[in-house]
């Protein structure tokens, strides 16, 4: 505690001892000597006049200390409260107790009975903070609760509640410190609602952040993979036959002088042989990136794509134009991979795409009527590989994957592409 603050505390304490000696001391002078004087007896105490004495002392005792209490509040001027609650602010003294902190100087500022302070939250008020802080009982012969509510415009931030004492309404100076606290308490609370948003939202890029690092290192690995698939896939296939379609081209030239027949059969062998090549060569490409995705845009190729589905896809689009070429591949690989789960896992009876663009974004959004999975527990688990490879296509062109499902009650996948600022 302050040395500022002890020193008040302590100069208030003082006030209601010693205003109490000197009321008990005036009664007993009043009762016992003035009516001693008035009586004729000055030289011994009259019995009578010092119980007198002690129960008028008795019964004005609690008044008495209640108005000295009072008195040594308003020792703490107004300015010193609001001194004392901004320096608490600035210096970050006990942000998570503002409301009590709050509470608390306004009942000592204004000598109330109690203060309270309630919070918005949600479109409701609730009590953040009082003083003192065991309940406050029912006083009778007051208006109750006097209330005035701190606003940021429209918005209700907060309201300051109070109790007078009875028969001792606020006074001006007093009225002021309610109003001015009131005040300083709207500015503090917007600047600690700022404060709270500014956490959570570095809160959710450092999560962005940790998520965007490890879909990164899985689309490195998935290239990876991908190219040693596609070296194999070439050498194993496209390769041979092109290297056994050179051989038998350079055998067909050997034998042309020699004789002519052969060679005319070998060469029409190969005929065969370079389409074989070729089927094979727009086999890998196809795997690749889609033809009918380059010529004709996502829609073609997405219906193209899960015709061959084992259960029924309904592809709809609204809206005309083409998604970037970039985004449109992670979209239709996003919606494969989609499609495939619910064929394999979900037991749906249908699924239904529909792209469509929201506030300038390209959407794509994937349901089924399956039987649905825990999406929480298995995305943090990190054991759905096609969740996770449908998030890493978008996260790698700027967009986002959104899942959401029960089980029981089906699976929706939304993919969003990135703004347009982002796509150019």
């Amino acid at each position: 505690m302050r040395s500022a603050d002890l020193y008040r505390r302590g100069t208030g304490r003082a006030v209601v001892v010693v205003g109490l000696v000197i009321f008990v001391l005036a009664i007993y002078v009043l009762v016992v000597l003035g009516g001693g004087a008035l009586i004729g007896r000055v030289d011994a105490p009259s019995p009578a006049l010092s119980v007198l004495a002690t129960a008028v002392v008795a019964l004005a005792f609690a008044p008495v200390q209640s108005r000295l209490e009072r008195l040594s509040l308003r020792l703490v001027t107004p300015y010193d409260v609001l001194t004392r609650f901004a320096g608490g602010v600035d210096t970050g003294d006990g942000d998570e107790d503002l409301p009590g902190r709050m509470s608390r100087l306004l009942a000592q500022g204004t000598g109330a009975l109690w203060a309270q302070v309630w919070l918005g939250a949600s479109g409701r008020l609730a009590l953040a903070g009082r003083w003192p802080l065991e309940e406050p009982t029912s006083v009778v012969g007051t208006d109750g609760p006097r209330c005035l509510p701190i606003r940021d415009g429209d918005q209700v931030l907060a309201e300051l509640r109070l109790q007078e004492r009875p028969g001792v309404p606020l006074t001006a100076v007093e009225e002021r410190l309610f109003v001015g606290l009131a005040a300083q308490a709207g500015l503090v609370l917007r600047l600690v609602g700022l404060r709270a948003q500014l956490e959570d939202r570095h809160r959710e890029l450092q999560a962005r952040t940790r998520e965007l690092e490890g879909s990164r290192g899985r689309v490195i690995e998935a290239q990876d993979a991908e190219r040693s698939r596609l070296e194999r896939d070439i050498h194993d296939g496209a390769q041979q036959h092109l290297v056994a379609l050179a051989v038998n081209l350079r055998l067909a030239q050997v034998v042309a002088s020699r004789s002519p027949g052969r060679a005319a059969q070998v060469l029409a062998a190969q005929a065969d042989a370079a389409r074989l090549a070729i089927d094979t060569l727009s086999s890998l490409s196809r795997g690749i990136y889609p033809r009918m995705l380059a010529e004709e845009g996502l829609v073609a190729a997405l219906r193209s794509g899960v015709g061959a589905a084992a259960i029924p896809v309904t592809v709809e689009a609204e809206g005309s134009g083409r998604p970037p070429p970039v985004l449109e591949a992670a979209l239709y690989f996003c919606c494969m991979e989609a499609v495939q789960n619910a064929a394999k896992h979900s037991g749906a009876s249908r699924v239904t795409v529909r792209l469509s663009q929201d506030e300038g974004r390209w959407r794509l959004e994937i349901t089924d009527d399956g039987s649905g999975f825990d999406a929480p527990r298995v995305l943090a688990r990190g054991t759905g590989a096609g969740l996770l490879n449908m998030r890493d296509r978008l996260d790698a062109v700027g967009g986002s994957v959104t899942i959401s499902s029960r089980v029981g009650s089906g699976t929706a996948i939304s993919a969003l592409g990135p703004a347009r600022d982002q796509d150019a």
